[in-house]
């Protein structure tokens, strides 16, 4: 079959950016001929931003959330509260809480949730050595702000019975986080007012095992 594209390198390239999430092959060709009109020294600095990424980025040790360096700066920050932690599922969410600007303690970043019908269960995800920093004995809240899906509930109510056997006070989110809602398309203020007016997971999960 005769390509349509004029060029092989061309059609190389849409094939590629047509494999990035929520891009079409209409958006990859644009995004392709946007590159050809950059100077060369533009391309070059892209592409070096991309392969950089990819081989450099590292993940925190502590908290599971990107970062240049060994622990990130989250972590690294001694005016936090070291005391607290936000469960959240992956690193927009870190990116959406932070900007609210409402909340002072530390992450942990699961890089998923339970979901059976994808095949993520709890091993696949980091529920252990978040168990890990609270046997620690240096936590006293632990604040789950998961999307309030299926899922996103199954995994909370799996990691509060996990730190069941500890010191330590499960809350979780206010719901004014509509149900079904995902956290990184929550509008900033009601994120934050559901960060500063969270409940005892305990009081949440009989509220609604009971409806």
């Amino acid at each position: 079959m005769i390509s349509k594209f004029p060029s092989v390198l061309l059609e190389n390239a849409v094939n590629e950016f047509s494999k990035l999430p929520g891009i079409g092959r209409k958006t990859a060709l644009r995004l392709a001929l946007h590159l050809l009109r950059q100077d060369k020294e533009s391309v070059e600095n892209f592409a070096t931003a991309i392969t950089t990424l990819k081989n450099d980025v590292r993940y925190c040790s502590c908290c599971h959330n990107i970062s240049d360096t060994e622990i990130c700066p989250i972590c690294a920050d001694q005016s936090r509260d070291a005391s607290t932690i936000c469960v959240v599922e992956n690193v927009k969410e870190v990116m959406a809480i932070e900007n609210t600007m409402q909340f002072k303690g530390l992450y942990h970043v699961l890089g998923g949730i339970i979901s059976p019908i994808d095949g993520i269960g709890p091993s696949d995800i980091e529920i252990n050595s978040l168990v890990e920093r609270v046997k620690q004995g240096s936590i006293r809240e632990v604040i789950l702000a998961l999307s309030a899906t299926m899922e996103g509930d199954t995994t909370n109510f799996y990691i509060y019975r996990k730190l069941q056997p500890f010191d330590v006070k499960v809350s979780i989110i206010a719901r004014g986080v509509s149900v079904g809602d995902e956290i990184e398309y929550a509008d900033e203020v009601t994120l934050g007012r559901s960060i500063i007016n969270r409940t005892p997971f305990d009081e949440s999960y009989k509220n609604v095992s009971t409806q």
